[in-house]
């Protein structure tokens, strides 16, 4: 069975709609992918802003901005249709929405309404993909394993680095855990704007500075670190937690960078000291920064993992590619959340089906 989707993400690094045309294939249990055409719609200072002061709005102007954004991803997914020749040849859309407030186990906000971008598009509509998880007693997050399994098998180690770090590992039994590393992009960038500049530009800056050993050990200190997986986190651990704490150090911008950079490099060598992996297949904006891959490659070979980088378009869609597969899942009304992964009670078919009516 053929299928034609539409995979669309907003991560938390805030650099723009990612949306990807995909054709998924699955044959007697295997899934196959072709990744046809994938772009990044960068956000106007407008929604930037609005996305960055979400989570201090009133309830009745939360509302409104959750409906005006999904009123947005519509307008963005036909423009992206008519400038790739895509007319009439979608049959499905699969939206992940932009996450404002993550609580595990408790609740799970990801904004952009599911009906109004089925209202702009007249085409069906997968959205909320995270809430049934949730309520099963779950994290809610990583949801990208079940992707992994299905399209990645390859690896036994995957890891994305986006506005938060996230790593799945496979067991030899053939069993998933995944969980949030540490805040990445999110945070490296809130660094690099304080130079002017939107992000570190292949780490550049991070390599001219000098490691800062009391921040450094500060970081790796965090409770969150030593707690046991399933566990995830919310953007506020890292905007308002982990930022502050390296404002208070008044270190220069580059050796902030320097600093944070081998934070994250050392949690992730964390995450795959357990693992029986060979390899590990990194994808995520983060997959861009030759500095920060530099010094992952330094921990994770003292591990025996080999660290991997595909092909840019599969670094940089990876995950609006997995939501389009999650999107076909639900449509065929399969599960598309690993409970080894979340915690949960169960695993479950997450997602909100709308009806689009042309």
């Amino acid at each position: 069975m053929l299928y034609r989707v539409i995979g669309i993400m907003s991560g938390s690094s805030l650099d723009g709609i990612d949306l990807a045309y995909v054709l998924l294939e699955e044959q007697g249990g295997k899934w196959t992918y072709t990744l046809q055409v994938a772009e990044c719609y960068s956000y106007e200072d407008e929604w930037l802003s609005r996305l960055q002061t979400a989570s201090s709005l009133n309830a009745r102007d939360f509302m409104r901005l959750h409906a005006d954004y999904g009123h947005y991803v519509g307008k963005v997914v036909n423009r992206f249709i008519q400038e790739n020749g895509l007319e009439y040849k979608v049959g499905l859309l699969a939206s992940h929405g932009h996450t404002v407030f993550h609580e595990p186990g408790v609740f799970t906000v990801q904004i952009g309404d599911g009906s109004a971008i089925a209202a702009e598009t007249a085409l069906p509509v997968v959205s909320d993909f995270r809430a049934m998880d949730v309520a099963l007693g779950g994290q809610g997050a990583p949801i990208v394993p079940m992707g992994e399994k299905l399209l990645f098998s390859d690896h036994a180690c995957l890891l994305n680095i986006g506005g938060i770090a996230n790593i799945s590992l496979r067991s030899a039994d053939g069993n998933y855990v995944a969980f949030d590393v540490c805040p990445a992009n999110r945070v490296l960038n809130l660094l690099a704007n304080k130079e002017g500049k939107a992000y570190d530009d292949d780490g550049h800056m991070a390599r001219t500075g000098t490691i800062h050993a009391e921040l450094l050990n500060q970081l790796n200190a965090l409770p969150f670190y030593a707690a046991p997986f399933p566990k995830s986190l919310d953007n506020s651990f890292g905007v308002d937690q982990l930022f502050p704490m390296i404002e208070a150090m008044k270190i220069s911008s580059a050796d902030a960078l320097a600093t944070y950079t081998e934070h994250i490099a050392q949690q992730v060598g964390n995450a795959v000291a357990t693992s029986n992996a060979s390899s590990m297949l990194i994808t995520g904006g983060g997959a861009l920064n030759g500095y920060l891959l530099d010094r992952i490659r330094h921990y994770s070979a003292a591990h025996g993992v080999e660290a991997v980088v595909p092909d840019k378009a599969t670094v940089l869609y990876k995950e609006a590619l997995i939501m389009a597969l999650l999107g076909v899942l639900r449509w065929r009304e399969e599960e598309t959340v690993l409970s080894s992964v979340t915690g949960a009670r169960q695993s479950s078919i997450g997602g909100a089906l709308w009806m689009g009516h042309p």
